[in-house]
């Protein structure tokens, strides 16, 4: 029999979790300066306005993301990330389109996001475009980066 992929809400302190997340925080500074690294540690996920979810497989972690809530109005995806050896299996998009779910749900009229601006970034903008997401300017406590593309999802 297999196990049936789940999304649900997750601790990010629990040991697999943490090591991915400790993989997404490596990769992100090893492809901008510290400065321009917007990803959260565990703990910062931990904050009330944040949700955490995981996707999994069984007992198999295929996908994290959360959803940081900056106003009633307007929501954050935050630590999107699928470990590199179970890349192209659908979990990101699965979570993606979870956090969409969960904004509409929650009244949100605009989902938006930080994300890299380099090549190992195009994946990404790749998937929130394929999803309706659109460049913009920064929103919250961002400022202008070169290092980084903002999006946002009228919802």
């Amino acid at each position: 029999m297999t196990p049936t992929r789940r999304i649900a809400p997750d601790d990010p302190a629990r040991e697999d979790v943490r090591a991915l997340l400790e993989e997404h925080l490596r990769d992100m500074h090893a492809q901008s300066p510290a400065e321009s690294v917007h990803a959260l540690d565990v703990s910062r996920l931990k904050r009330p306005d944040i949700t955490f979810w995981t996707v999994r497989e069984g007992d198999t972690l295929l996908a994290c993301g959360a959803l940081r809530e900056l106003d009633p109005a307007h929501g954050e995806i935050k630590s999107m990330r699928t470990p590199h050896a179970r890349r192209r299996c659908g979990a990101g998009r699965a979570m993606l389109e979870h956090l969409i779910a969960v904004a509409r749900q929650r009244g949100y009229r605009r989902l938006s996001l930080e994300t890299g601006s380099t090549a190992a970034f195009e994946p990404a903008h790749r998937l929130y475009a394929s999803a309706g997401f659109v460049p913009c300017g920064p929103f919250g406590d961002y400022r202008p980066d070169p290092h980084s593309v903002f999006m946002t999802l009228a919802l």
